[in-house]
């Protein structure tokens, strides 16, 4: 995959970054994604000197930290990444007081990146205690989604970010953007001519976008059961799927031509039916998937039931512009289901008219681009073998090309780079919430009923 929107640099974001600081660096994201995202940019050619310095109230030797640091890289085993992990830093400090950052920045050269691989409550602490400080000239900030909890408490993170340093030097992280499946929808749709126009409301009977996971809670009850599959994969992830699988084409891909089409259907999209009943959620009961069995969600450790957390969630969305009007596109996201399935869903309308004497399949053809395996599955009516008259659908399967960089690799890149392409941009994360609002009200009202399922299976019985 080739790098997109470099041209996107301006003032001083042409600089590097000479140090990245990770705040929450014992945490399982720095271990789990964040290092070994970093190892594999390092060990490509677009890899560049980077001193890094993890940050945590743990005490941890700065011997144990570069242990840390290779161990994610060992996958990656470059000379840069080598040396790189041979020069971290770890420095114990609570990072919602100011003078303890203030000690951090000092410990920094040249230009810095700060990440927060924190908690949102956290990250907004560490916000308010940065605002008393002068900070470095050139600071990025790269912030992990949620980006807030609502659309009221995103407004306020977004006001209070770009205070402290302009927007174009806040990166807020969706890897979703950095996965090289979601980014081939920009080739496959603007570079076939066949695509582009079939991606349009005469065209499109319905469009389905879907994530669904065989992996239950995996000990994440902490975060999890405050936001759900709703707040976690629908509002941020699958919504910018969504985007990109429906706007209008960009005139380029620099940063505020991409991230400026994403928020125009964004702009447009809302709930099916407004008061937000044109959703689904459930949560999964004991059962088996594979070798494993799985308590009931509310038996899981460190979950309230009383909560009323959803694991399965699925909301039908409209998009009011000339291209999507009356197409519904329905978002699912789950966690303990039979089968994993990362994927979006074009469904084709029947011809106008089929001439009488052709017989055969009924029923709409589908365009399947998978997102994990990348692959691309396009479904066509052909005249029969022996008989012409008689039809039959067959496929046409391609399997879409990886990226060089992993998810987190590809948006650190942009990171170090000072390329904004791959980030969320403000308005962009405040319309994701804006979508979902009335939904979450339904659901805090009991306009939806909670339904349940056996983990493995596809969902609740019902729901088809």
């Amino acid at each position: 995959m080739t790098r997109i929107g470099s041209a996107a640099r301006v003032g001083c974001m042409t600089d590097r970054i000479e140090t990245l600081i990770i705040l929450g660096a014992g945490g399982d994201l720095t271990s789990r994604l964040l290092l070994p995202g970093l190892g594999t940019l390092l060990a490509s050619e677009r890899g560049q000197e980077v001193r890094v310095i993890g940050v945590d109230r743990g005490d941890v030797s700065e011997a144990a930290w570069r242990k840390t640091v290779a161990t994610a890289f060992a996958g990656d085993a470059s000379e840069l990444g080598t040396r790189v992990a041979e020069n971290a830093t770890y420095i114990q400090a609570d990072a919602t007081a100011a003078a303890d950052l203030q000690r951090v920045f000092a410990a920094a050269t040249g230009r810095i990146a700060l990440y927060f691989a924190l908690p949102p409550a956290i990250t907004i602490l560490v916000c308010t205690a940065m605002s008393s400080l002068e900070l470095p000239a050139g600071m990025v900030l790269g912030l992990e989604k949620p980006f807030g909890t609502d659309l009221t408490t995103a407004r306020a993170l977004n006001r209070r970010l770009v205070k402290l340093v302009p927007e174009e030097q806040i990166f807020r992280v969706d890897h979703f953007l950095g996965k090289s499946t979601v980014l081939n929808l920009l080739g496959l749709r603007f570079a076939n001519r066949v695509f582009e126009p079939l991606f349009s409301a005469p065209n499109v009977e319905k469009v389905e976008i879907t994530f669904d996971e065989q992996l239950a809670l995996e000990g994440r009850a902490g975060y999890y059961d405050k936001a759900g599959a709703l707040a976690d994969m629908i509002q941020s992830h699958l919504l910018l799927v969504l985007a990109l699988a429906s706007m209008e084409p960009p005139a380029s891909l620099d940063a505020e031509d991409l991230r400026g089409a994403m928020a125009q259907v964004l702009r447009a999209t809302r709930p099916w039916e407004p008061d937000g009943t044109s959703s689904r959620r459930a949560h999964y009961m004991a059962g088996t998937i594979g070798d494993r069995e799985l308590p009931a969600y509310t038996a899981e450790k460190g979950v309230d039931p009383d909560r009323g957390t959803e694991t399965l969630a699925e909301v039908t969305l409209a998009i009011d512009n000339w291209r999507w009007a009356g197409v519904p596109f329905v978002l699912r996201s789950g966690k303990a289901l039979g089968g994993a399935r990362q994927e979006i869903v074009v469904t084709l309308r029947p011809v106008p008219h089929l001439p009488t004497g052709l017989t055969g399949p009924q029923g709409p053809a589908q365009l399947r681009i998978g997102m994990k395996p990348a692959s691309l599955d396009m479904e066509i009516i052909v005249n029969g073998e022996g008989d012409p008259f008689e039809l039959e659908r067959v496929g046409l399967q391609a399997d879409l090309r990886a990226g060089e960089l992993s998810a987190y690799g590809e948006v650190l890149a942009g990171l170090l780079d000072g390329d904004p392409t791959l980030s969320v941009r403000g308005d962009v994360a405040e319309e994701c919430w804006r979508i979902i609002g009335s939904v979450v009200t339904a659901w805090r009202e009991n306009a939806v009923p909670l339904d349940s399922y056996p983990a493995g299976s596809a969902g609740p019985a019902h729901w088809s």
